[in-house]
C-alpha cells in the first residue's frame, strides 16, 4: 500500500539504511581520540556556540565574504577582545569558523547552526528544557523517575506542570514539539482522510493544532481532544476564536488511570508524537483502551519519529539522544520508539498492523491499525 511520496508498503522489516553503519568501528583511532575529546568539552562546545549565536557573530562572519580579523569582530560587536577571543578561539578548534591569513570566516558546522531550523530548535530545546535538569541523569535512570524536573516544578511529569513552566522554557518546548510535528501533517491530512472521516478522536491533542488543521481539511469532521484538564485548557486558549473551533471539543481524562475509558464510537483515533512520553507497560495500557473504544470500521493513526526508520543517520542520532531528555525531564521512563516494539504492543492491545506510512515531514512514520 502506497499514499503518495516517500510512502513505503506495510513493511515493519524494511531495512534501516545505516543499519550496517552500527555494526562496525566508524572512525580510525585518530578520529576516534578526537571524538572522545569532543565529548569530554561537550558542554562547553555546547554553550560558546549557543553564544556565537546570540552574541551575533556567526551572522557577522556570515555577512562578511572577505572575513574579519579579531580586532575588527571585537570592535563591531561591542565585545571586550578577551571575550571574542576564547569564543573565535574554541569555535576554530571546534570546526565552526575558519582562519585564514588573520582573517576569521563562517564555516559550513557554523552555517548550519546559524541557519539549519532543525539545529536551532534542538539546541533552545537542550538549553532552557534540559540542560540543568540532565546533571541528575544517573539518578534518573537509577530510579526511574524525571529527578531532572525538580528543577521547574514538584510534577511527575513534565506534561502536569507545561502550563505552569516559565515562558521561555515553555516556547521552546512547544517550538520543539510543533516543528517536528507540523511538518508532517500536510502528508497525514491526506492518509487520515483518505477513508471517509466524520468523527476523529485526537488523544493527546496538544496546543489542538493538528484538529485545527483537521478542521480546515474538512468542513464535516467533528473533534474531541482527550487530555489532561489543564492541557486542554491551553488548547482551547490557542483554538479559540479560529476557523473550525466549534467542531472542536474536550474530554479530560487522565491516560494512565486504571479505569480509563476511550469515547466511543469514532472513525478515527489518532495518536502523534504521544506514545513516545510513555513506558512500554503505560503504552500497552493506552493502546488496549483505545482498542476496546474501537469498532470494525475504526482506524487508529499512531504518527512517531521511530529512529530505526530514519532515512539519514543523524535524524538516528538526534532522536535517541532525546530519548535521554525523556528520562532526565519528561517522565523516567520513556523514549523515541523502535519500530518493532511499537508493533509487539499494537499486537498485544488487540490491533492489527494494516498498513506502514514511512518518509513523512522530517522522519516521521504513521502505523494504521484496525482491530484483529
Amino acid at each position: 500500500m502506497t499514499s503518495g511520496n516517500n510512502m513505503y508498503e506495510h513493511d515493519m522489516e524494511r531495512s534501516f539504511p545505516q543499519k550496517e553503519l552500527y555494526a562496525k568501528e566508524r572512525f580510525t583511532a585518530v578520529q576516534a581520540q578526537r571524538l572522545a575529546q569532543e565529548i569530554a568539552f561537550g558542554p562547553v562546545v555546547f554553550h560558546v556556540s549557543r553564544l556565537m549565536i546570540k552574541f551575533g557573530l556567526f551572522e557577522m562572519l556570515r555577512a562578511a565574504t572577505d572575513g574579519m580579523t579579531l580586532e575588527e569582530i571585537s570592535e563591531k560587536s561591542g565585545f571586550p577582545r578577551y571575550a571574542v577571543q576564547v569564543l573565535l578561539e574554541s569555535s576554530l578548534t571546534t570546526g565552526t569558523v575558519l582562519l585564514k591569513d588573520d582573517r576569521f570566516y563562517l564555516a559550513k558546522a557554523g552555517w548550519f547552526l546559524l541557519t539549519d531550523r532543525m539545529a536551532r530548535v534542538n539546541m533552545d530545546f537542550n538549553h532552557h528544557v534540559n540542560y540543568i535538569g540532565l546533571f541528575r541523569l544517573e539518578e534518573a535512570l537509577l530510579n526511574g523517575k524525571p529527578e531532572g524536573l525538580d528543577t521547574f516544578g514538584n510534577w511527575a511529569t513534565i506534561y502536569e506542570g507545561l502550563s505552569a513552566l516559565p515562558e521561555h522554557v515553555q516556547k521552546s518546548w512547544f517550538s520543539f514539539d510543533h516543528f517536528y510535528s507540523d511538518n508532517s501533517f500536510r502528508q497525514a491530512l491526506d492518509i487520515v482522510f483518505a477513508r471517509p472521516v466524520r468523527t476523529l478522536l485526537d488523544v493527546g491533542g496538544n496546543t489542538g493544532r493538528w484538529a485545527l488543521q483537521c478542521v480546515a481539511h474538512s468542513k464535516e469532521v467533528e473533534i474531541t481532544v482527550m487530555d489532561l484538564p489543564g492541557q486542554l485548557k491551553i488548547m482551547r486558549e490557542h483554538t479559540k476564536g479560529k476557523e473550525g473551533d466549534d467542531r472542536i471539543h474536550e474530554y479530560p481524562a487522565d491516560l494512565l488511570n486504571d479505569h480509563v475509558t476511550f469515547p466511543a464510537p469514532f472513525d478515527v483515533v489518532w495518536m502523534s508524537q504521544f506514545l513516545d512520553c510513555f513506558s512500554e507497560d503505560e503504552t500497552l495500557h493506552i493502546l488496549s483502551a483505545a482498542a476496546r473504544s474501537m469498532g470494525s470500521e475504526t482506524r487508529l493513526y499512531i504518527m512517531e519519529t521511530f529512529w530505526d526508520r530514519q532515512r539519514f543517520e543523524t535524524a538516528a542520532y538526534c532522536l535517541t539522544q532525546i530519548s535521554l531528555y525523556f528520562t532526565a525531564m519528561a517522565n523516567g521512563k520513556s523514549k523515541m520508539y523502535h519500530s518493532g516494539d511499537m508493533e509487539r504492543l499494537v499486537k498485544q492491545a488487540g490491533l492489527t498492523v494494516e498498513a506502514v506510512h514511512d518518509g513523512l515531514g522530517l522522519g516521521h512514520s504513521i502505523i494504521q491499525c484496525k482491530r484483529t
